[in-house]
């Protein structure tokens, strides 16, 4: 028992959920992937029998089995009764060792999100290219645009100087579109900074510009410094609030939490930072709710549809991710940064 709770600290740089059984059928070793999934503490489960385990007691029979084989036994989708939630459905691999049995854990939504992720991020990056490649395109006809209307204001007379004066606003307007389109224009400067403290920046120029909504916090003080680039957190988190308050929310709450073994581009972390802006407003139409973070998809009537997606590459870059999930009157975006 000794040797295999020593290994511990090893076993918690793993992703998947891992528990050991003695050959008395008590729990002797689990790693922080197992206590996040079934959550429990290691403390209070340590040298505890597997049956009196509300979770995991349904295991017993196949831990019994697995102790009488020499090779791993594989369950798929078994349902794990949870307290107060719904079931865990997950893969389950037991594997006989010394005189007891390691358990393996890997939740069956754990799976299709990493591909999903997987997909999403490649469908994104294309798309990326796509749009740069056409905003390198558009770019250069404009600055002659520009220019010749600039040459021909010299040779007008000053009645007719209206029409190349639109011209020129016009192509820095579209100008100003085509640098959003071409994304950040520099990589992060990183240092530590107080997520609460920019938060309450945001939070303060939201009550200007967004008067109606109301923003209510709920932060956990407890939660160090990020390291990231202060101004472009301060635009990540001003572009998913102000969405918000577009949107019709008259109630905003903003929310950090620390989650640990966070799952980030499907890079395993042993605790991570979770800012959230749930909102009331109207929610996103569900065959949108894929795609907002595609250039130039918006739900809103006005709007170039690029502030999404430049809050995805600007959280990108810190290697993060932005989610969102949405119904009509409750919106959660959640943005998750390694600390």
């Amino acid at each position: 028992m000794n040797s295999a709770v020593s290994s511990t600290p090893t076993l918690d740089t793993l992703t998947t959920a891992v528990v050991g059984v003695g050959g008395d059928g008590s729990i002797t070793l689990i790693n922080a992937a197992a206590e996040h999934l079934l959550g429990v503490s290691r403390r209070t489960v340590l040298g505890q029998a597997l049956g009196h385990q509300a979770t995991l007691h349904s295991l017993q029979a196949r831990v019994a089995t697995a102790q009488r084989s020499d090779t791993p036994i594989i369950a798929h989708e078994l349902s794990l009764p949870r307290m107060g939630d719904a079931p865990l459905s997950v893969d389950v691999i037991f594997t006989p060792y010394k005189d007891g049995v390691l358990i393996e854990l890997r939740p069956v939504e754990y799976a299709r999100k990493v591909a999903r992720d997987t997909q999403r991020s490649a469908q994104l990056a294309a798309s990326r290219e796509v749009v740069r490649g056409l905003a390198h395109e558009i770019k250069n006809p404009l600055g002659g645009i520009r220019g010749a209307a600039q040459l021909l204001q010299r040779e007008l007379p000053p009645d007719l100087q209206d029409y190349t004066r639109v011209i020129m606003g016009e192509a820095d307007r579209l100008q100003a579109l085509v640098n959003k389109l071409l994304g950040p224009s520099r990589p992060p400067s990183l240092a530590r900074v107080n997520i609460h403290e920019a938060l309450e920046h945001v939070r303060l120029l939201n009550v200007v510009q967004h008067p109606q909504a109301h923003i209510q916090r709920d932060y956990d003080p407890s939660l160090p410094d990020v390291l990231a680039d202060r101004d472009q957190l301060v635009q990540i988190l001003l572009n998913v609030v102000g969405n918000a308050a577009e949107a019709g929310a008259s109630l905003i709450t903003l929310r950090t939490r620390a989650l640990r073994q966070a799952l980030i581009a499907g890079v395993r972390h042993r605790v991570a930072l979770q800012a959230e802006v749930i909102d009331n407003g109207q929610g996103i139409p569900p065959e949108q709710i894929e795609r907002i973070f595609f250039p130039l998809v918006t739900t809103k009537t006005t709007g170039t549809g690029l502030g999404l997606a430049i809050t995805q590459q600007l959280v990108a870059a810190h290697g993060g991710v932005i989610e969102c999930e949405s119904r009509a009157g409750h919106t959660r975006f959640v943005v998750l940064l390694p600390l």
